[in-house]
C-alpha cells in the first residue's frame, strides 16, 4: 500500500509552510508530512526550508547566524512561527509518519542532537541531498531509516549505484521519474513534489507520493 506525505504541511493554499497549524491540519487528514530541517546559531533543530530569512521574513540573515529565540520573535510577528523539531514530534504523537529532510551539512553535535530527539519516534525517515549527512548518521547509528534525494537531472546509473550503498535505505526522486519504466529498484522510493491532482490520482495506489495543495 502506498504511503503519502504532505509537502511542508501544505494541505491547502492558505496555509503557511512548515508551521504547526499546517502540520496539525495534515494530521487531521490522516496524512504524514514532509518537512525541512535547519539549524540555528544556538544549535536548535527547526522546521524551516530556506537557508536565509529573506524570502519568508524580508530579512537578509542566514538561519545559522540567528538564535532560535530571535527567529521565533521574527516569525511570530508574521504569524508564521517557525517550530522546533521537538514541537513537531510532540504533536505527531507517533501516530503519523514523518519525512525529515536535512538541508545543510550537519555537524556531529547536530547529528547527535537529531538522533536523541527522534529516539522514541517510530514512524519516520530522514533524507537529504547531501550524502555526507547520511554517511555520518550511519556511522553513529546503523539502524536509522536514511534516504538519499535526487534531482530530475540525476542519471539512472547514478541512482542505481547510490541505491546500493548500505546507508541508503530509501530514495527520494523528482516526480519526472514517475513515468520512467526503467526505474527498477528494491528499496522504497518516494516521489516529490506532486502538485497536479490528475498525477496524484494516477499514481496514488502504486507509488509513495509527496504532494501539496490538492
Amino acid at each position: 500500500m502506498a504511503t503519502h506525505y504532505i509537502h511542508r504541511g501544505l494541505a491547502k493554499k492558505n496555509f503557511k509552510e512548515n508551521t504547526l497549524s499546517a502540520f496539525k491540519y495534515s494530521f487531521k487528514k490522516k496524512y504524514g508530512i514532509e518537512t525541512d530541517l535547519q539549524v540555528t546559531k544556538d544549535n536548535q533543530l527547526i522546521c524551516f526550508h530556506d537557508f536565509n530569512l529573506r524570502s519568508k521574513f524580508n530579512l537578509n540573515k542566514n538561519v545559522k547566524d540567528i538564535n532560535y529565540s530571535s527567529l521565533k520573535k521574527i516569525s511570530n510577528k508574521r504569524k508564521a512561527t517557525v517550530p522546533l523539531l521537538k514541537d513537531l514530534l510532540k504533536i505527531s504523537k507517533n501516530r503519523y509518519p514523518l519525512l525529515l529532510e536535512i538541508k545543510p551539512l550537519l555537524t556531529k553535535q547536530n547529528l547527535l542532537s537529531l538522533i536523541k530527539l527522534i529516539r522514541k519516534t517510530k514512524k519516520y525517515g530522514i533524507f537529504s541531498f547531501k550524502e555526507k549527512n547520511l554517511i555520518n548518521l550511519y556511522k553513529l547509528n546503523k539502524k536509522l531509516p536514511l534516504g538519499l534525494l535526487f534531482l530530475s537531472t540525476s542519471s539512472l546509473s547514478t541512482i542505481k549505484s547510490k541505491s546500493k550503498k548500505p546507508y541508503v535505505k530509501f530514495l527520494g526522486l523528482e516526480k519526472s521519474f514517475l513515468s520512467n519504466r526503467k526505474i527498477d529498484l528494491i528499496k522504497p522510493i518516494y516521489y516529490y513534489t506532486i502538485k497536479n491532482k490528475n498525477l496524484f490520482n494516477r499514481y496514488k495506489d502504486s507509488k509513495n507520493l509527496i504532494f501539496e495543495n490538492l
